[in-house]
């Protein structure tokens, strides 16, 4: 579906507080802050929830995978707590806020199951750790999946939603405009494709933020992507499930569709095997009778500390604020943000503000995840990823994008079924790095900070600002 079109930026703007992004993040900070009186305009790229908010699953859970033992090990268990209680509270305010503007957007209270064919024993703890917190939670063997597994993890009351027939509703009232790119940030001034415009607060919403220094969130954390399929001819589900496997599907039922979602990979690293076939053939073996409807993809930033960054920006620029790191789980992460920004920027006090505080410091919980990334970066930055996947542009075959050499210069190319080549830089703008071939998506991807591109070289996903050249 389509939210109705907003008009162009106008040029020479001051104003209050400036959203970059009318994603769910933006479009629900910049809500609750005017409804607290204060002036508000959203600045939207391309159109309202356009991003990642059009690719998500839409599940409104605090079941977060094998999540909580985790965090009461690395973060203790009071901050476990606060963890859990601010996304039980997010499900309640999205609630709140359907019922209060009588938004017709498909939302229902259902279970989610965290599921295993493979691990009885740690779903067991899982399930003690959780309900350990206050969660409404439970171990159980039964499932409406039609497959044999070891056990689930049900967390009773959770939610799921159509999230741009709720964006559509929430945006009426707010000040949006759309096609305006936000190309720099310098202090108050914002520079976008039609003009400057300068804010009192200046509020990142862009899922992964855009400005390097300060703050160095590409330090911070990775992209991912993974892969939905959707379905028809198949029973309603009894809730909404997602695998502890590592190579699990998650499940959730919308009308007579069954989306079914995995195959995950970080950003710019392919599996040899497809990931929409993966999926498929999971889904053909479990689900003889279902027949695909469409698929698609989504991204998501991963911190290495496991807690998504939101709050201010940075100590240095105490009037800008963040939100992302939200992991998968985008929903609620987005009415967390929101509810935090909005009164960080009011002056309140919120009780999660420091939990999920951009300025924290947990060495030992990201250690590992940063030397990862801190080797992916080196590689793309140094161009050692593409040395031994080279070859000459005439071997190139019809619908086959790859890495070209000629003379000594390496490119992207992309050549079409007709014959027809495209070719584009193989540096990301956003830090230099060299970019690798999707087969997937047909994109040139980044897997140093995720950064995508399209065939002709045209930006796809942040954090880069520009298109890369030839």
């Amino acid at each position: 579906m389509q939210v109705p079109q907003r008009p162009v930026c106008p040029s020479d703007l001051s104003v209050d507080v400036a959203v970059i992004g009318a994603g769910m993040a933006g479009i629900l900070t910049a809500y609750l802050l005017k409804e607290r009186g204060r002036q508000v305009i959203v600045l939207e790229a391309d159109r309202i929830g356009s991003g990642q908010t059009k690719n998500t699953t839409a599940k409104i859970t605090g079941q977060h995978g094998m999540r909580y033992e985790k965090l009461i090990e690395i973060y203790g268990r009071e901050k476990a707590g606060l963890y859990a209680a601010a996304n039980r509270e997010a499900i309640e305010r999205f609630e709140e806020l359907i019922k209060e503007h009588q938004i017709a957007c498909d939302f229902e209270r259902l279970p989610s199951y965290l599921y295993s064919v493979e691990d009885e024993e740690g779903l067991k703890k899982e399930a003690e750790a959780a309900a350990s917190l206050g969660i409404s939670a439970y171990f159980c063997k039964k499932s409406s999946l039609p497959f044999a597994v070891k056990g689930a993890v049900c967390f009773e009351d959770q939610a799921q939603f159509h999230p741009l027939k709720f964006i559509k509703e929430l945006a009426k009232e707010l000040e949006i405009y759309e096609g305006a790119k936000v190309l720099s940030v310098k202090g108050h001034v914002l520079t976008t494709s039609h003009g400057k415009i300068t804010a009192q607060n200046i509020i990142f919403a862009t899922h992964y933020p855009i400005v390097n220094v300060p703050g160095f969130y590409f330090l911070r954390q990775h992209q991912e992507r993974s892969y939905v399929v959707a379905y028809t001819g198949i029973e309603e589900l009894n809730g909404m499930y997602y695998s502890a496997d590592a190579e699990g599907l998650s499940y959730r039922s919308y009308q007579n569709f069954l989306l079914a979602g995995g195959s995950a990979h970080r950003t710019g690293k392919h599996k040899p095997e497809g990931c929409y076939e993966s999926i498929r053939r999971k889904v053909k073996n479990d689900f003889p009778k279902a027949q695909e409807a469409a698929c698609w993809s989504a991204q998501d930033c991963m911190p290495h500390d496991e807690l998504p960054f939101i709050g201010k920006y940075s100590r240095f620029r105490p009037y800008w604020y963040v939100e992302t790191g939200f992991r998968k789980w985008g929903m609620t992460s987005s009415m967390i943000a929101a509810s935090v920004i909005a009164d960080t920027v009011m002056g309140e006090e919120n009780p999660y503000a420091e939990l999920f505080s951009p300025q924290r410091c947990n060495f030992a919980a990201g250690i590992k995840k940063f030397l990862v990334d801190l080797g992916e970066s080196s590689a793309g930055l140094l161009w050692l990823r593409n040395l031994f996947t080279t070859q000459k542009e005439v071997n190139l075959k019809n619908g086959q994008g790859g890495v070209v050499r000629k003379g000594l210069k390496r490119y992207g190319c992309y050549k079409e079924e007709d014959g027809t080549v495209h070719r584009v830089s193989l540096r990301c703008p956003h830090m230099g790095c060299e970019l690798s071939w999707n087969p997937e998506e047909s994109s040139w991807d980044c897997p140093c900070h995720g950064s995508r591109f399209d065939i002709h070289g045209n930006l796809i996903d942040d954090p880069a600002k520009w298109r890369i050249g030839k």
